[in-house]
């Protein structure tokens, strides 16, 4: 009888059950944190701007107390108020309106956004649809866009001939001039913002579902003619900054800032009694400039480069 001899062995692979699986899941795992990781930085990005933008908000409000104060010291004393906002497009103008009129009584204040005049309006005189919504005794109108859009806008887009432009140009400071010698208390504010800003703020428009609605054609050709506007924006202070209705020029860049120094500016136009007179009344000079400064200005670049900025 023979010993059977092994004749040798067989190797076999051996696997580990279930490793496959767990390089799986732990790739999974891996993309799941950097996803998490995402979130929670954008959580964090938008809490601090949330957090940002509820304290701006809240520094607002002493002022906004005091535009009730200034509302009803023009309710008693029978005083009307005008108060233009102007500028280019995108500078910030309605977002001011609203934060200028929160608080305020809607019984004694209009906001007035005129469009384009109907064909029995270009019949009339000019200035006759805007002066119909004139404020009585002891109200403010807050115009977006004023009879203004004729010295910019209008211009520059060929929606006026030369000759309406030139007898609008010659015309609005006696206008101007007799408005305020009956006691209109008329603040003219012009909005201004770079290039570059104004080109920020139409991308977010063309992107953001909450802003789209303010995009328009005018505003898609705005950048294209931004000398164009540039132009007409020198002409328009130099002819109509006048010592009874002068031109406040508001650095909008920062949206915040703009918004605070022009409640300073509407609050320092009238001798009413102040609320929290400790409350810090002076305007930014890097924030607001006289007609007059931002003429200069725009003139000694004009020298310097041989081109107008503004």
């Amino acid at each position: 009888m023979t010993d059977t001899q092994p004749t040798g062995t067989q190797d076999t692979e051996t696997s580990v059950p279930g490793q496959s699986d767990a390089g799986l899941n732990m790739q999974e795992l891996l993309e799941q944190n950097r996803t998490l990781t995402k979130e929670l930085e954008k959580s964090k990005k938008n809490d601090r701007k949330a957090l940002r933008r509820y304290r701006r908000e809240e520094e607002l409000k002493p002022y906004q107390a005091e535009l009730i104060r200034l509302q009803q010291y023009l309710e008693s004393s029978g005083t009307r108020m005008i108060i233009l906002f102007e500028g280019r497009d995108a500078a910030g103008k309605g977002g001011t309106i609203r934060r200028v009129t929160r608080y305020m009584n809607e019984k004694h204040y209009r906001v007035v956004a005129l469009g384009k005049p109907t064909e029995h309006e270009r019949t009339q005189w000019f200035f006759q649809k805007y002066v119909q919504q004139f404020p009585r005794g002891g109200e403010i109108v807050l115009f977006d866009r004023s009879w203004y859009n004729r010295a910019m806008v209008e211009p520059v887009f060929g929606f006026c001939s030369d000759k309406e432009y030139q007898n609008f140009m010659m015309g609005v400071g006696g206008f101007e001039k007799d408005l305020v010698r009956q006691g209109t208390v008329l603040i003219k504010l012009y909005f201004s913002v770079t290039q570059e800003e104004q080109q920020r703020r139409f991308e977010r428009r063309k992107t953001d579902p909450l802003r789209q609605w303010k995009l328009s054609e005018v505003d898609v050709q705005a950048q294209e003619r931004w000398d164009d506007f540039t132009n007409v924006k020198h002409e328009m202070l130099k002819r109509t900054h006048t010592t009874h209705a002068p031109w406040t020029i508001i650095r909008s860049i920062d949206k915040h800032l703009a918004r605070l120094n022009a409640m300073k500016v509407i609050l320092n136009s009238v001798p009413y009694q102040r609320l929290n007179p400790e409350l810090d009344f002076v305007p930014d000079p890097n924030v607001v400039l006289s007609g007059s400064r931002e003429l200069e200005m725009m003139e000694a670049e004009l020298i310097r480069s041989g081109k107008l900025q503004g």
